[in-house]
């Protein structure tokens, strides 16, 4: 076996080409997610995506990234950081010209299973060079350049998204990731060492039975996760009720996989998942504290947009746009927490400082929303939540490589996202289930039945209105002016079709019996636009709340995550 490649070794412009191409890489699965969520509706418009199949272009793209994580940790621990990520970019970018090429639903989810595929590589490898490059003791200064390819992608991709798909099709969204894989390649094929760790002379194997049982494990997990919805969710709304069979099924699929996936790496030689890491306190606390905090921090997130539509009346291209300042706020205190990291080589105290910065944060959030609530006031009070966030993101991951031998840096990495994921799917499976809840269909149907009928006539149908095919209400903002404009309209032409056809007496009570119906109707939709904020508004708050008891728990996770000194080399950790 080659001698390993440690970072000593490497020149500084060997140190800069590789951190280059791997941010590259990094910044086709991250643009990509922005990208695609903006243009997501011309997809489903072209495609003739029904509403039940719209979640599987994200829904197929993230259980394939997520299934693949651990394996591609270990596979680079094998093989190499560079032939890993060189296959992640390939896989990924052909899976984005076919999901350009497609012309069915069916061909433009399959390919964004190959996407996903390939992402995981991305995502996984960009922390472990980093890891490789650096030694945990200023480590941190450079794991805020990751936090800044996502923040470059935040605020690119809708824009980006946007025009690509105006002025061309949403067809080049993807297309636009050839080019960028290219150059990608170019840094990584020239420069980049494999970064390939010492195996102690042991001849590599690769764990596939391991992997399939991992497979076996996870993706009926996620599936179940993603089509499993509250008893309260409309009948249109897709997907099946959580105690239904569908949804037992794959969870109990899911459990026999993970019994067996633990049986499996126990007894074989040469495991997918070393189960002997998780006897490292600090890799098992941190990566229980990551994967509790995931289901807060993508909630956070996912659910803001509806009460910007729905609540403060903005576009779905703004309300997308509004998350902009929080993404600052992530990479702010990301950048914050990795200088300070470096200079006093410890990181409690920092991850329980952020956490109390982003409990305040989910408080403010879930006790001060109000339906009178404006863009300014929620992009302020998410910069703080995005501020609690950024030093949590990469200070976990630093822990824990810091706590593995370099020679499983790779596993231990992966395993860190592995885990983040499973909890962000998992809490937005739950949090939805909450908001569902919250926002009740008989609360929605109960409001709009007190519309007159030619009003409910005009809304939009469950399952046909909004982004993505979601109920009225949910994916797109009530159409109160609209019907406001069309009420009065409507009752224009029949003031002229009685002053035409009435006279004297008889016109004057048509007419005043006229205006008080139209008085009401309006009347209506203004109360009906003020129950749905109203409703929203609590949905939401609701989120927020949980979020704060999600926080809480990852600080006392936190309180007994063992502090180790950094090493400011990539010499092997001690044993603990």
């Amino acid at each position: 076996m080659a001698p390993p490649t440690h970072a000593h070794e490497l020149t500084r412009a060997q140190k800069v080409v590789t951190m280059t191409g791997v941010l590259l890489a990094l910044l086709l699965a991250a643009l990509d997610q922005t990208i695609v969520a903006t243009a997501g509706p011309a997809m489903q418009a072209d495609l003739h995506i029904d509403a039940a199949h719209y979640p599987w272009l994200a829904t197929s793209y993230m259980v394939a990234s997520t299934v693949m994580l651990p394996i591609y940790g270990k596979l680079s621990d094998i093989f190499g950081r560079k032939p890993i990520l060189v296959i992640g970019i390939l896989i990924f970018v052909t899976g984005s010209v076919l999901c350009g090429l497609s012309r069915t639903s069916l061909q433009v989810i399959l390919a964004r299973v190959v996407q996903g595929l390939g992402s995981a590589s991305l995502f996984t490898s960009a922390f472990t060079v980093v890891a490789d490059l650096f030694p945990p003791a200023v480590r941190g200064k450079y794991q805020g350049l990751i936090g800044g390819v996502f923040a470059l992608s935040s605020v690119v991709g809708p824009l980006l998204g946007g025009f690509l798909t105006d002025a061309f099709s949403w067809h080049w969204v993807f297309f636009i990731n050839l080019p960028i894989g290219v150059v990608a390649l170019v840094f990584i094929l020239l420069k980049m060492p494999s970064l390939r760790q010492s195996m102690g002379g042991t001849r590599p194997r690769i764990d596939l039975v391991g992997a399939f049982v991992l497979v076996l494990a996870v993706v009926p997990l996620l599936v179940a996760l993603s089509l499993g919805r509250g008893g309260s969710a409309p009948a249109g709304a897709g997907g099946y009720p959580w105690g239904s069979a569908p949804i037992l099924g794959l969870f109990a699929l899911s459990l026999v996989g993970f019994v067996l996936f633990v049986l499996i790496e126990r007894r074989v030689g040469h495991p997918l998942l070393d189960l002997g890491l998780f006897r490292n306190r600090i890799f098992a606390v941190g990566n229980a504290t990551v994967c509790i905090l995931g289901a807060g921090f993508l909630s956070a997130v996912v659910f803001l947009p509806l009460f910007m539509v729905n609540v403060v009346g903005l576009s779905a291209t703004r309300s997308g746009l509004t998350l902009t300042p929080l993404t600052l706020g992530v990479v702010a205190g990301n950048v914050m927490a990795g200088q300070l990291v470096s200079r006093i080589g410890r990181y409690r105290m920092l991850m329980l400082g952020a956490l109390v910065v982003l409990t305040v944060g989910y408080a403010i959030m879930g006790f001060t929303l109000t339906p009178e609530s404006t863009q300014t006031e929620v992009t302020v009070k998410m910069v703080l939540v995005g501020l609690g966030m950024g030093p949590t993101l990469p200070l976990y991951t630093l822990a824990i490589q810091n706590a593995v031998p370099p020679a499983q840096v790779g596993v231990a990495t992966s395993a860190v996202t592995f885990f983040r994921q499973m909890g962000s799917t998992i809490g937005v499976a739950l949090m939805g289930t909450v908001f569902a809840a919250t926002l009740a269909s008989s609360m929605i149907g109960g409001t709009t039945a007190r519309l007159p009928p030619e009003v409910r006539e005009r809304l939009p149908a469950p399952g046909t209105g909004g982004s993505g095919g979601e109920e009225m209400g949910a994916g797109q903002a009530f159409p109160a002016k609209q019907l406001e404009a069309d009420l009065r309209e409507d009752f224009a032409a029949r003031q002229r079709e009685v002053e035409a056809r009435l006279e004297g007496s008889a016109r004057a009570e048509a007419l005043s019996q006229l205006q008080a119906e139209e008085a009401r109707a309006v009347a209506a939709v203004g109360e009906v636009e003020q129950t749905l904020k109203e409703g929203f508004t609590e949905a939401i708050s609701a989120i927020y709340r949980i979020a704060i008891l999600i926080s809480v728990l990852g600080f006392l996770l936190t309180l007994f995550l063992p502090e180790q000194p950094l090493r400011r080399t990539n010499a092997p950790a001690p044993s603990e």
